[in-house]
């Protein structure tokens, strides 16, 4: 059963609603920023060059429930548990998308293409400006990346500390580790699961519970909110592995777990976690 989606907070607190694999709804200062849009059923298999795709699990909320999304936040679009049949079709009716280079070369007008640390300043509802920073990324080992793929942090101009961190589909590397040691992040966005495909080998092309662990140690005041880690068939780790590793770091209170189709509040100014809550969010036009 689909969800209700949320309306954004008003106040400084932002709205984290999961969709499912790496798609989550982002509503801060008034913007709803969307993370690679995934919205194809369950049991949709895609036949690619060398391997099959196959997703597991249903969105948690339609995508013509959605309502109107500010911007995409898409970290790569050759992929399809990023962006699948049906997020394709609704990232051409959004006004902005945001991705790597050669990734809006093939969407269009509407996205903007960014090379890492380039950044785009959105006007938010509440007057504030929020500025989107692309990030460094590599999609699996050094001789084996499947990139081009960016991610992306959230700050508000003239703020300092505050942001959000959405990783977009990357291991751990040097790159990685420049983000952290750049920004203040309070809220990290991680695509785990440690995603292995046949035309990669054995190779893990996404953080490994074990990766998620080494960002928390290195940015010990931000809250970890898992993505990609379900919903896809070629995910080789799981919830669980998940919080045996945290709990095997003594990190486990460091997880936050947004309920499927449900808003979670999240405060980037303290890192605390808020009451979840169900609001009535914009509607499509």
């Amino acid at each position: 059963m689909h969800g209700v989606i949320p309306e954004a907070p008003t106040s400084e607190a932002a709205s984290i609603t999961y969709i499912g694999g790496p798609t989550a709804l982002v509503e801060w200062h008034g913007l709803r920023l969307l993370t690679d849009p995934t919205f194809d059923p369950a049991g949709v298999v895609y036949e690619l060059p060398g391997y099959k795709l196959r997703k597991t699990a249903d969105p948690a909320i339609a995508v013509e429930d959605i309502g109107e999304v500010d911007a995409v936040l898409l970290s790569h679009e050759q992929h399809l548990d990023n962006l699948d049949h049906a997020g394709r079709s609704l990232v051409a009716t959004v006004a902005r998308v945001l991705t790597t280079r050669a990734g809006a070369a093939r969407i269009g007008s509407n996205a903007v293409g960014l090379a890492p640390w380039a950044a785009v300043e959105l006007p938010a509802p509440d007057g504030s400006r929020v500025r989107v920073v692309a990030t460094p990324a590599r999609h699996g080992p050094a001789e084996g990346d499947r990139g081009p793929v960016v991610g992306f942090v959230l700050q508000v101009v003239g703020e300092l500390g505050t942001s959000i961190y959405f990783s977009g589909d990357t291991v751990f590397y040097g790159g990685v580790g420049k983000v952290i040691d750049r920004f203040d992040i309070a809220v990290a966005l991680l695509c785990l699961g440690a995603a292995r495909v046949a035309a990669a080998g054995n190779a893990r092309l996404t953080f490994s519970a074990a990766e998620a662990v080494q960002v928390a140690r290195a940015i010990p005041g931000a809250v970890i909110v898992p993505l990609h880690y379900e919903g896809w068939e070629h995910l080789s780790e799981s919830r669980a592995d998940i919080e045996r590793a945290f709990h095997r770091a003594r990190l486990e209170h460091r997880l936050r777990w947004p309920r499927p189709g449900a808003a979670m509040a999240l405060d980037p100014t303290s890192s605390e976690f808020l009451t979840p809550r169900r609001l009535t969010g914009r509607q499509p036009k």
